[in-house]
């Protein structure tokens, strides 16, 4: 965990971003060689520009209730987000970060809240 940088307030403004959607704020959020293991599509994903790739139609076809904030926990290693998706369905969503307060690597998962 990193010490100058608030890691919470990071995945709140990824959410932000989210839903606002802030295409270019949120991959400032990510390292450049950021990844996402997405077991809600099968799908493994590494880079800023893969990334763009992965968020930019997801945030044009947002659902009413897209990002809803379901709950947030600080962990050791990061932390972990339960949202609706864009779609509006529950995910659960890990986050790491690098030593800048970054998001380094993200995992998520289809949640059964």
């Amino acid at each position: 965990m990193t010490d100058h940088v608030d890691e919470m307030a990071v995945v709140v403004d990824w959410l932000d971003c989210c839903r606002s959607r802030d295409l270019e704020g949120l991959l400032e959020l990510y390292a450049d060689d950021a990844r996402l293991d997405c077991a809600c599509e099968g799908a493994g994903i590494s880079g800023r520009s893969a990334l763009a790739d992965y968020w930019g139609p997801k945030l044009a076809a947002l659902s009413p209730e897209a990002f809803g904030l379901e709950e947030i926990t600080p962990r050791q290693d990061g932390v972990v987000l339960d949202y609706l998706s864009f779609e509006g369905r529950a995910v659960r969503i890990a986050f790491a970060f690098d030593v800048e307060g970054r998001i380094s690597h993200m995992r998520c998962a289809p949640s059964s809240r």
